[in-house]
Parts: structure tokens; C-alpha cells; sequence
């Protein structure tokens, strides 16, 4: 089982050094309810830390903290790491459930 887990990580890690493909995948996750900060942090890690900084322009350290689940990123990190993906932060309306109430 190991052995298809890894293989898979690694198909997924190709997958994301296409632009379109982490652009879609982050947004599957924030569709999924994962938080900016947590589908970013998945992509990252999955695509490398160290290769997303030097498309981000960033110290891979930096990089790193950002994601980090305990840390709380400025709306300028955000938007600066969702820069390569082809996204940005912006509002939107909230979804509306079937009985009225906000999702």
C-alpha cells in the first residue's frame, strides 16, 4: 500500500508544476471547505516548497512558515503565494442553503 501511496504523491507532484492543474486543485479544495491558507499549504507541499519559492520569488524558509498551520499569514502573503497559481483573494456572495440560511 506504500508503494501506491508514494506513486501517487509523486504523479500528483507532476501534476502541479502545471499552472492550470494547481490553479483547479486549489480551488477543489477551497469548494471542499479547506481554508485558503490549508489548500495552499496542501499544493505547496505536494508541488515542493523549495521549487514553489523560486517561482514565488521567496525564500524557501519563508515559504514554509507561511503555510504552517499555526501560522497566521497576512492577506499580502496570501495573495503573494497565490500569485503563481493564477489567483487572487477576493469576496464573493455566500452560498445560500435550501432553507435560507447562509452555507
Amino acid at each position: 500500500m506504500t508503494r501506491r501511496s508514494r506513486d501517487w504523491n509523486e504523479q500528483l507532484a507532476k501534476d502541479l508544476r502545471d499552472p492550470e492543474f494547481a490553479r483547479e486543485f486549489i480551488l477543489a479544495l477551497l469548494d471542499e471547505g479547506f481554508t485558503v491558507q490549508q489548500a495552499l499549504a496542501k499544493t505547496i507541499r505536494n508541488h515542493g516548497i523549495k521549487e514553489f519559492a523560486r517561482k514565488a520569488k521567496m525564500p524557501s524558509s519563508n515559504v514554509s512558515r507561511a503555510v504552517r498551520q499555526s501560522y497566521n499569514p497576512s492577506q499580502r502573503l496570501l495573495e503573494r503565494l497565490l500569485k503563481p497559481f493564477g489567483l487572487r483573494l477576493t469576496a464573493a456572495p455566500e452560498k445560500k442553503r435550501g432553507n435560507g440560511q447562509a452555507a
